[in-house]
């Protein structure tokens, strides 16, 4: 049977078609951003759990998490910003089903003890390594590269959203990311949020991780956007955020 008779190239190929055409639907990302800011008042990614933790996120992007821990399928994981500990969870959930010896390490500079006390009697306990301490330490990275060594590691930055802090972090755990596998960034939509939005944060438009994304970019050829992420998922934190590894590093 020919690529162009397999019923599963046709479907993949169909679902490739459509993803380009939604994303190339200016009227439609410009809704989806509107509902995002409209929700935001009420909190809405702080009302979901994944197995007893809130997690945090918009359910779109823990679904493209799953995807691409399931097709990246990685060794390692590291997350900086735990909070209440469900997205790392999260992770340590898909490394248990993937099987194998996979780790997930949350790095942040305040793990609260309320929290670190359920992360840690958590049935996923068992597959995750705390780290305490500012993610762009140059300590904290050392000890975090030793911790990934010779693993396919897949990276998650969600601390600290000012450009000079996750281009820091992006400059100093790339390394780590070998080809095939995602840095995935999230809060990048910041940027896309009205003057004043966040009135009692230090970030902003212009100062946020879309902007260090880009400015990473501009410095580097080993990772590209996953534009057909952002088309597919249209409500997402995380807008060229995704972004895959296209060669390893030297």
């Amino acid at each position: 049977m020919s690529a162009a008779d397999d019923p599963i190239s046709l479907f993949q190929a169909e679902k490739a078609r459509d993803i380009a055409r939604q994303g190339a639907d200016s009227d439609l990302a410009r809704l989806s951003l509107e509902w995002m800011l409209k929700t935001a008042p009420y909190k809405y990614t702080y009302h979901f759990t994944w197995m007893g933790r809130p997690i945090i996120q918009f359910p779109q992007d823990i679904l493209a998490m799953q995807e691409l821990i399931w097709t990246v399928k990685p060794e390692r994981i590291i997350e900086t910003g735990v909070a209440h500990g469900g997205s790392i969870i999260f992770h340590a959930s898909m490394l248990q089903l993937l099987g194998g010896e996979g780790r997930v390490l949350g790095i942040d500079i305040d793990i609260r003890a309320h929290n670190r006390k359920e992360i840690e009697a958590h049935p996923m306990a068992s597959r995750i390594d705390l780290f305490q301490g500012s993610s762009v330490d140059p300590a904290i990275i050392a000890k975090a590269s030793d911790w990934a060594k010779g693993k396919r590691t897949m990276l998650v930055l969600d601390s600290n959203h000012t450009h000079e802090h996750v281009l820091a972090e992006l400059r100093g755990y790339s390394p780590l990311v070998g080809k095939g596998s995602y840095i995935v960034v999230m809060d990048t939509t910041i940027d896309d949020t009205p003057a004043g939005f966040f009135q009692d944060r230090t970030w902003g438009p212009g100062n946020s991780p879309k902007s260090a994304v880009r400015a990473f970019l501009k410095e580097t050829d080993r990772f590209a956007v996953d534009a057909a992420m952002d088309s597919k998922l249209l409500i997402s934190v995380a807008y060229e955020g995704f972004l895959r590894c296209t060669k390893d590093s030297q």
